[in-house]
């Protein structure tokens, strides 16, 4: 809808959208119905299927991905040889077509990050001559490209919910998009950030003697303690089985040992149905133990490792 109101709105004669991608741009659609009337809708998909443009500035949907900057060329072919960006023409090759004026407008997930580029191309005179993007037309992709990262994020988000299904803690794809941006956060600040895991001593044996809908109910209040005595920025997730991920941003490796063994005693004194409960914890801080997300992961692994070995109940060293 986005794409295509872009085209109309604009008067343009194509144009694409293209997603971010750890390998680099992918198209997302595409729209050029001089194409779909010479090739066919299905062949012009198939014909961008699976493409990709290097995610740097060497190309005008790079350039813009990277920069998070318009670009709006009068004349794609007419780029000086020394320019910063030029057009990746092998598809206008493959393809027959000429991409001429063309708009890029960046598509942004949240302030900083692309989530995408919208490219509208060629908007032509009444006598079909190739004639530059205005500024109201810059307007216009702009806000479509907007109103269409939102769709596509709610559309993400719907996919991939955010919250686990048993406890509404958050899940574990959640708390690793949390410490991707929190590692970010730590490294413009020079602020410390500590990650912690948390396992839940013994917890097959609960489910042995109790069943696995008890068991299910130990996990529901282990959440909720841990959530309900979290402080707000705190990020608390179900990682996977009996075992919660925690995000402590802003605090240094004591800070974190200090919150883990507050948890500890909260667990401990609580009067679960099922009997005493215990938790075992590991934690790293970056920086110190780690310079990456998954490295820091691992740390903890590390720390709760030895906490499981040197008896549970405990927090690793």
């Amino acid at each position: 809808m986005a794409l295509g109101g872009a085209l109309h709105l604009t008067g343009a004669e194509a144009g694409a959208i293209y997603l971010v991608t750890p390998e680099g741009l992918e198209f997302a659609l595409v729209k050029n119905p001089l194409l779909t009337q010479r090739y066919g809708e299905a062949e012009v998909a198939a014909r961008f299927a699976a493409r990709r443009l290097p995610l740097d500035s060497s190309s005008l949907a790079g350039h813009v991905a990277t920069t998070l900057q318009t670009l709006n060329v009068p004349d794609a072919y007419a780029l000086a040889p020394g320019s910063p960006y030029h057009l990746d023409s092998r598809y206008d090759r493959e393809n027959q077509y000429q991409s001429r004026s063309v708009l890029t407008v960046p598509m942004l997930e949240r302030a900083g990050v692309a989530l995408g580029v919208l490219q509208v191309i060629n908007v032509t005179d009444a006598a079909g001559d190739i004639l530059a993007f205005s500024p109201e037309a810059e307007e216009i992709a702009a806000l479509l490209a907007a109103y269409a990262a939102a769709a596509i994020r709610n559309v993400q988000l719907a996919a991939h919910s955010l919250n686990d299904h048993l406890t509404g803690a958050f899940n574990r794809r959640y708390v690793t998009m949390r410490l991707d941006e929190e590692i970010s956060r730590t490294r413009r600040t020079n602020e410390p950030l500590s990650f912690a895991l948390v396992d839940i001593d013994h917890f097959k044996a609960i489910n042995d003697a109790h069943g696995h809908p008890a068991g299910d109910g130990v996990i529901r209040s282990v959440a909720q303690l841990l959530i309900n005595q979290s402080r707000a920025y705190t990020v608390v997730a179900r990682y996977g089985g009996d075992e919660f991920a925690i995000v402590l941003p802003s605090t240094p490796k004591a800070g974190a040992s200090g919150y883990a063994e507050r948890m500890m005693r909260i667990v401990r004194s609580y009067p679960f149905a099922t009997g005493a409960v215990t938790l075992s914890i590991g934690i790293a801080t970056l920086p110190g133990d780690a310079d990456n997300r998954d490295d820091l992961i691992a740390a903890a692994d590390r720390s709760l490792y030895r906490a499981k070995q040197s008896g549970r109940n405990r927090v690793g060293d």
